[in-house]
């Protein structure tokens, strides 16, 4: 059954000022909004190219008091389509809905005030007010969105608005709201709420950017009109979204995902959050020079950009959604050096940010994702521009496989670089890493099977035979009978590091190279030192440099998104999926606060938000957002390791490996290379 937006909200989460938060974002495909601890207030209102930072607007102020000084908590549940806040003060319940409506740099908020006090109100209402807009048609290079310190400001009485427009920039931002009475100064928006006893009664906040005053105040007045519409007609479109997904032949994506069905509610939720952190990245704006895009985080940091790491870990999740978008993006990550930048960014199609170790494997994932579930192997002989020369798509793939030799070691393994260039958060992480050394493995291996396919099988060979040595180099890194790897430093030094990556990335490598005794012992170290009932830990808390660093997407305090995802997968692989499935049901329940977020803190660390690992904080020291992109690395679990689909280049099977999962599931609409199957727990049908 298909979903809609009703099915798929968050559980209703209950804060209060000073909580350790991440509040929830919503996105018209356009720009994106994130609420503020408050039952209206709004952050991060940012529709590129226009941006304010991660600005704080629309704060409340009710019966003349800064809403946080009553000391009450406020509800937040999130849903694809609007956010719903409900506090209640001196009797006075408000309740208020926030929407970003499509095709428009807007953000709507309707206020609902019901008196339960049992005696007459007049309830003073304010919003405090601020702007710092700007119109930065520029590279986005920096982790929060551009903004104007200065910007001059007016009041419109007719409209009762406040308007800021940049002084260095074409842009203007009008807030204004819609009510009875409503009055404006610099600073805020106020008006005075009458209300019998049990009486309720609707206000409105709207927010406008544009590049000039007729284009805001048109838009402004639009929606105006007629807030109701608006708010129905976004339930609607995202209904329709919705449905798209999981439709063939849809009219918003290249390719489509199969729907899952099962009577286990934990399960189906996070198979439809981690698609849902796929879908809620896509940017349709039309100030991108490569048209759609799929920016990495939102609604706080680095918006933008789309990390090639990032992209690559919902890679199966790209390749049946969209492909044609996926191919874009190969291209263009193709034509630049992946050894100096960790992505790019749609403003201007530039790259950004430093090396990211790990770009070869990530772009030969890509390519192998990308081919193998649609088969288009013409696009192998593809000639791009490499340089001042062209190479063909399949060159590039033979060039990301041997990449590593310019990091060559006399050990023989691959220097990847520093805590910059890898996990950031880890400082021992670093130099001959495990991790990466086996994916190179990988590399050469896929790289050789499309060698093979081309007919070149002398090199395919090659390739292969170089793959066994290195597998046998990495071998030596193994902390024999503990179950995690050293990392070698340049003056030769094993360091031991408890790392999750390594256990992660070798299980998803080259699983088939370790023995019998290698794969007890990582489980052992897993379930010990990493596992925790509804998340992991990236970090062994046995790890000497857990005191380096409290970023919980990779350390001792919490986990990145993808991590528990891997983790799962990898258990499947090496036979162990009564541990992984039953660590599952945890982990689904996590998928309760909406997408994954860049990272969510152990349950030691934080109280569980309503069962689930609760997300970590956007603020320093925390510095994660409320959701990543490879939220798509989640359907991986269902299609590949509880359903054991393997789609290669030249046929599918299924090997379902379901154990205590709903023995009536099934997948349906699975699309492989231009036909549709059906997967159930005694296997795979073509349609």
């Amino acid at each position: 059954m298909i979903p809609n937006v009703s099915d798929l909200g968050s559980d209703v989460l209950m804060h209060r000022h000073g909580d350790i938060f991440n509040p929830p974002g919503l996105t018209n495909f356009t720009g994106t909004v994130q609420a503020d601890l408050d039952p209206v207030g709004i952050r991060s209102v940012n529709f590129p190219p226009f941006g304010s930072g991660d600005a704080v607007t629309a704060s409340l102020f009710i019966n003349d008091r800064f809403w946080p000084s009553h000391g009450k908590p406020v509800s937040i549940q999130w849903f694809p389509h609007q956010l719903v806040r409900k506090t209640e003060v001196d009797g006075i319940h408000l309740t208020s809905t926030t929407i970003v409506p499509f095709n428009k740099n807007a953000v709507m908020i309707r206020i609902a005030l019901e008196n339960r006090s049992g005696s007459p109100k007049d309830v003073p209402i304010r919003l405090g007010i601020t702007g710092y807009v700007t119109k930065a048609v520029r590279q986005w290079n920096e982790p929060t969105a551009p903004g104007e310190l200065d910007n001059s400001v007016e009041v419109d009485i007719s409209r009762s608005a406040v308007i800021h427009k940049a002084l260095q920039s074409d842009a203007i931002r009008i807030q204004g709201l819609v009510a009875d009475g409503a009055l404006a100064t610099k600073v805020h928006l106020r008006t005075v709420v009458s209300l019998a006893p049990g009486e309720e009664k609707v206000i409105w906040y709207l927010n406008v950017t544009e590049d000039s005053a007729q284009k805001a105040f048109d838009s402004f007045d639009n929606l105006a009109s007629n807030p109701q519409r608006h708010l129905h007609d976004s339930h609607a479109r995202w209904d329709n979204e919705i449905k798209d997904i999981f439709t063939p032949g849809n009219a918003s994506y290249s390719g489509f995902m199969p729907v899952l069905e099962t009577t286990d509610k934990d399960i189906l939720r996070m198979y439809h959050m981690a698609i849902l952190g796929v879908v809620y990245f896509r940017r349709d704006n039309l100030a991108s020079v490569y048209g759609r895009a799929y920016d990495t985080l939102m609604p706080k940091y680095w918006q933008t950009v789309t990390f090639i790491w990032d992209y690559a870990l919902s890679g199966l999740t790209h390749a049946l959604l969209d492909p044609g978008v996926m191919t874009k993006y190969m291209e263009y990550w193709m034509q630049m050096d992946i050894h100096k930048h960790f992505g790019t960014e749609y403003l201007t199609g530039k790259p950004v940010g430093p090396w990211y170790s790990v770009n070869d494997f990530a772009m030969t994932s890509l390519i192998k994702d990308y081919l193998r579930w649609n088969g288009d192997t013409e696009w192998l002989g593809k000639s791009l521009k490499s340089g001042d020369s062209h190479r063909t798509v399949a060159g590039f793939l033979e060039k990301f496989a041997g990449n590593y030799k310019q990091f060559l070691t006399p050990n023989g393994l691959a220097d990847y670089g520093g805590l910059n260039n890898l996990l950031e958060c880890v400082s021992t992480y670093i130099h001959e890493v495990a991790s990466l050394n086996a994916a190179n493995v990988f590399n050469l291996r896929y790289t050789a099977e499309i060698l093979d396919h081309l007919g070149e099988n002398n090199k395919a060979k090659s390739f292969r035979s170089e793959a066994d040595e290195l597998v046998k180099q990495v071998q030596k890194l193994y902390v024999d009978g503990k179950g995690f790897w050293h990392t070698r430093f340049p003056d030769n030094q094993f360091v031991e590091v408890r790392h999750c990556y390594d256990f992660i990335t070798i299980l998803n490598t080259i699983s088939d190279d370790l023995t019998s005794k290698q794969k007890e012992e990582m489980t052992q170290f897993f379930v010990s030192e990493l596992q925790t009932p509804t998340w992991m830990r990236a970090l062994s808390p046995v790890d000497d440099n857990a005191t380096f660093s409290v970023r919980p997407d990779h350390q001792w305090n919490g986990a990145y998104p993808a991590w528990p995802a891997q983790s799962v997968t990898g258990l499947y692989r090496i036979g162990q999926e009564d541990i992984a499935f039953k660590w599952l049901k945890g982990l689904a329940k996590t998928a309760n606060q909406g997408p994954y977020g860049q990272a969510h803190f152990t349950e030691e660390v934080l109280k569980p938000e309503n069962g689930g690992a609760i997300k970590a904080s956007p603020d320093i020291p925390w510095i994660n957002d409320w959701i990543c992109s490879s939220n798509g690395s989640w359907t991986n679990i269902i299609i590949e390791s509880i359903f054991g689909v393997k789609a290669g280049l030249n046929g599918i099977t299924a090997e379902p490996k379901f154990g205590d999962f709903d023995p009536n599931a099934a997948l349906r609409g699975l699309h492989w290379q231009g036909k549709i199957y059906d997967v159930t727990k005694k296997g795979i049908q073509q349609r």
